[in-house]
């Protein structure tokens, strides 16, 4: 039996022997079955497919008039809806439109929606801070108390790694690949990406820029990524920035990629800069 201490202090005890602020009262089961029993699947669906339209048309990131755009985009939530969403018992599909899985759809949604460009859409353009101008490695001067390496092909002395070898071993690979004019490891370059999560904004930071030689150059993001929740939004995140910042053209081009393994990086690199 537990106490309570105070002035005043009452002491109630429940039958499973624990205190309780209400008194002894019968036990309920909270279920999701009045939820489900009032709720149309395609009803939550519609109610979906107009927040993102609404999204669209605020931002202005659509062009096209709201009864064209709605079919569209309903399309768009039923195919991820069927193709992404694992249900597993007893969850109910619906169950997906409660907090905080909604949340999590419309930015995964918001995230991935764009113009369709190859049927004549405008491509979606960057937004570029008016308080920042663009980053250099001539500026990348810090302290630090990890180890670094010594690199021949970049701009920056050192590489700071954040692992204990997979970045070690990427910048390696960077370093000696023929492909490479030069790379830069991302730290103290500033150099971010938005995305929500949870419907706070964040900035992911790659690993990695690499400058190809091709003709003209790419600039290559290169993530090296083991295990990370949130690896496919930050993926999307910076495909999104890639197809922006490429269909503004002010920067020249850009690439993306994230792999896995990093012996995968040589590949990458050499298919990054045959495309």
């Amino acid at each position: 039996m537990g106490l309570a201490t105070g002035v005043g202090a009452r002491l109630l005890q429940v039958v499973s022997g624990r205190l309780s602020v209400l008194g002894p009262g019968p036990a309920e089961e909270a279920t999701l079955d009045p939820y489900r029993a009032q709720r149309r699947l395609q009803e939550l669906k519609f109610d979906l497919s107009e927040a993102l339209v609404r999204d669209c048309l605020e931002g202005r990131r659509c062009e096209i008039p709201a009864h064209a755009l709605f079919p569209q985009i309903l399309g768009v939530v039923e195919r991820y809806l069927s193709e992404k969403v694992v249900v597993r018992p007893p969850a109910d599909l619906r169950d997906v439109f409660l907090a905080p899985y909604y949340t999590w759809v419309v930015e995964r949604l918001v995230e991935a929606i764009g113009p369709d460009v190859s049927q004549g859409e405008m491509p979606e353009m960057p937004r570029y801070e008016t308080r920042r101008g663009a980053g250099s490695t001539a500026e990348v001067d810090f302290w630090t108390s990890r180890e670094p390496r010594e690199v021949v092909r970049s701009h920056v002395n050192f590489m700071v790694p954040d692992t204990k070898k997979w970045e070690q071993q990427a910048a390696y690979y960077l370093d000696k690949h023929p492909m490479v004019d030069a790379f830069v490891k991302n730290a103290g370059l500033g150099f971010a990406i938005p995305y929500l999560h949870n419907g706070q904004p964040h900035d992911y930071m790659p690993d990695f820029i690499a400058r190809l030689k091709t003709e003209p150059s790419i600039q290559l993001i290169l993530e090296t990524k083991g295990f990370d929740p949130l690896a496919e939004v930050k993926a999307g995140a910076a495909q999104r920035w890639v197809n922006a910042v490429n269909a503004d053209g002010t920067y020249g081009r850009w690439a993306y990629v994230m792999v896995r393994q990093v012996s995968e990086v040589n590949e990458v690199v050499t298919r990054a800069g045959g495309a």
